[in-house]
């Protein structure tokens, strides 16, 4: 590893990176295509979990049943996923078949039920086909493996509208001890701050305590999943799930251990990759938009004003348009409800300056235009009020985003 250099990245790294994981996918029956629609990533040691959820009133029944998982030691063994198929706003018996799921699934892999956590994505309001979904488990521990093709099955399993897998793996040397983290994610439309209909799975070979894991989870999520968004909306599914194996064989990670920064700083490259990578893959999106706030009263400023600015629907289409509307984005900035001083505000479409001190500045509309028919986009803004800064992704409004979404059921 180069000096210096805190983690790299692992070529074709992916969850089975680490040490202890394995993974697979295979269709059995959720989607109409034959796409994988169930896959599950095991340890083959318990391992420390920690987890993260949707802000949404309506949680979908998976997300009881991890939790309850994860209370009860903070320790998982297992993972098991279904695509096609949210299993939310699904009452009681929703409730009873994600239950059903776990379980069914633990005995099959010979691991205590509360050690198995359950995540479900797709339509809904539909109660899932719960013959085919143990069928599929029947058959799932047999597509299990630590190499890159049961990885590639996981990351099959998982996906709805998207249209790419969403994989990485880094390394870092910690006590003389080679660490892995690995993640795989997906996520594509109903993509908003505050958790997304997402699914996001980190796994890990370091040493670490639930707690301390669940705590820097959250610290990583703010700065990654939770400063992306494709539609504004949040869904009832979103769920980030770590674990950690500790097969690596470093001492036990602490915030006073000389290497959590670095640890830190492996794990949030991790999540900040995906969480781009969803927003790159926004449903019609065309282009990944990238807005870079500096100079605000406070990091948590910058932050509400980088997801207004991302989030609003003009400028998303004035980014598919390729239309240097600079007025829409210090809009945007205007209702994020954040102190601004409205004298000292500065923006740039990549190196193109468009305002300065709040005043219009000329520039080339052809090379704004060119540089906005690219397929990424970055908004500067700066502030001038103290050095609070942050960064949020999302993607161009195309005709295809509605499109997709008005045909969703069918």
């Amino acid at each position: 590893m180069p000096e210096g250099q805190l983690f790299t990245v692992v070529e074709e790294g992916s969850v089975t990176s680490p040490i202890g994981f394995s993974a697979g996918g295979l269709h059995c029956g959720l989607k109409k295509t034959d796409r994988h629609d169930l896959g599950a990533i095991v340890c083959e040691v318990p391992a420390a979990a920690a987890a993260v959820y949707t802000t949404n009133v309506f949680q979908a029944a998976p997300i009881k049943v991890t939790r309850e998982s994860i209370a009860s030691s903070g320790k998982l063994r297992a993972v098991i996923v279904n695509s096609g198929n949210a299993n939310a706003c699904t009452g009681a018996q929703g409730e009873a078949d994600a239950y059903t799921m776990r379980n069914a699934f633990a005995d099959k892999i010979g691991v205590a039920h509360d050690e198995v956590a359950v995540a479900s994505t797709g339509v809904i309001g539909e109660l899932l086909k719960m013959d085919r979904v143990l069928g599929g488990i029947e058959k799932l521990p047999a597509v299990l493996e630590a190499g890159e093709q049961g990885a590639e099955d996981f990351s099959q399993a998982i996906l709805t509208t998207d249209l790419v897998k969403k994989t990485i793996g880094v390394e870092l040397t910690i006590d003389g001890k080679k660490v892995r983290i690995g993640g795989a994610a997906k996520g594509s439309g109903m993509i908003h701050p505050n958790m997304a209909t997402m699914l996001g799975f980190v796994t890990t070979d370091a040493s670490i305590e639930p707690d301390a894991l669940q705590k820097l989870l959250r610290q990583v999520t703010d700065l990654s999943f939770n400063m992306i968004t494709v539609d504004g909306d949040t869904s009832t599914n979103d769920m980030l799930v770590a674990m950690a194996s500790g097969l690596a064989g470093n001492q036990t990670l602490t915030e006073s251990h000389p290497a959590w920064e670095a640890f830190k700083a492996a794990l949030t490259h991790v999540c900040v990759h995906l969480a781009k990578a969803i927003a790159r893959d926004g449903e019609g999106a065309t282009k990944l938009v990238e807005v870079r706030v500096e100079g605000a009263v406070s990091d948590e400023s910058a932050q509400a004003i980088a997801k207004t600015i991302i989030g609003s629907s003009l400028v998303k289409s004035a980014v598919f348009g390729a239309d240097a509307n600079w007025g829409r984005i210090i809009a945007a900035v205007g209702r994020a409800g954040q102190p601004v001083n409205p004298d000292t505000v500065d923006i740039a479409l990549g190196d193109i300056v468009t305002l300065r001190q709040s005043s219009p500045v000329a520039f080339d509309e052809d090379a704004a235009l060119d540089y906005l028919k690219g397929d990424t986009v970055v908004i500067s803004v700066q502030l001038h009020m103290n050095q609070g800064k942050a960064v949020a992704w999302g993607c161009d409004l195309t005709y295809d985003y509605v499109r997709i979404n008005a045909a969703y059921r069918t």
